[in-house]
This record gives C-alpha cells, structure tokens and sequence, in this order.
C-alpha cells in the first residue's frame, strides 16, 4: 500500500493493491515456510536414519522413534501459521485505510495503525516465546517503519525517475 500511496492519491488504487500485497505476500510466506520446514524435517529424519543405519529393523526402529518425536516441525501447519499471521498484519493497514478518503490523513493514519499493530505483534511474539518484551516491540517497529520507507521512496523514486505519470 505504501508503494502506490507513494505514487497515487485515489484510494481504490491503494487498496486493490494492499488486497493483492496481502494475498500475494500471504502465499509467499506460507510457501516459503513450507519450504523451509519440510526440509528442516527431512533433514532431521535423515540424521535419525543415519544414527539408526540401514536395513528393515532399523527401519522399524525409525518408526518407532518418529512417533516418540511427535515435536518434529508439521510444514502444513507452520504454512498455515504463517499465512494467518501474515493476512491478519496485513488487513490492519488494509482496514485501516479502507474509509478514508483524503490521501495525506490515509497515509497517516496507515502508518499509526501499522506501527501501532508492530508494536503489539512484537509485544505478543516476545510474550510467546518468552523474549523480552520492548526489545521484541522495537524490532518489530522499527523493521515496519524501514520495510514502509524503503517501499514508499523507492516507488517515488522510480516513478519519478522513470516519468511516469499515476
């Protein structure tokens, strides 16, 4: 949302975009969690193969021991963490500049509600893994308030740059 704001005052444009950042960016983080869990999980039942050996009553042993291990990472379940979490960050600016139809007070109030969901996403994130909590909320903002400003001035800048008119 923040690349087209940078480059276009007219609302739908800027929502019609931030739907598809949420769906396209929802998809890359499921499928890029996937990704990275199976073979983490792959990797550790190859090592658990390795310490057994090879043959059918090692194989058995395998199985035994994966069903002792039920805290092997599930790739389906962390993909679909990773969408829910990604799609619910993703409608709080959505929602948020959804009814306003001044560009310059929906361009402010799309950085307060995200910088105040950042805050509150690093809060619960430190609550849940059991990290301290400001430095968790400060990471999480300031990481927010980078991704929005490198999105923003590179669009500007290339709009600009390129002469386009939006």
């Amino acid at each position: 949302m923040m690349g087209v704001g940078a480059v276009k005052t007219d609302s739908t444009a800027m929502l019609v975009a931030g739907f598809a950042g949420l769906v396209a960016g929802a998809c890359g983080m499921a499928i890029g969690e996937f990704v990275s869990v199976f073979t983490q999980y792959e990797v550790e039942v190859g090592q658990m193969m390795r310490d057994l050996g090879t043959n059918d009553r090692k194989e058995k042993e395998l199985e035994i021991e994966l069903e002792k291990r039920r805290s092997l990472p599930n790739p389906l379940q962390a993909a679909l963490a990773s969408a829910f979490s990604f799609s619910i960050g993703g409608l709080v600016p959505l929602l948020s500049g959804s009814f306003i139809s001044d560009y310059k007070i929906r361009l402010i109030v799309i950085v307060s509600i995200a910088s105040l969901a950042l805050v509150v996403f690093g809060r619960v994130g430190a609550i849940l893994g059991k990290t301290p909590k400001m430095k968790s909320s400060i990471r999480f903002l300031l990481g927010g308030w980078m991704a929005m400003a490198i999105t923003f001035g590179l669009t500007k800048l290339l709009a600009h740059s390129s002469g386009l008119d939006f």
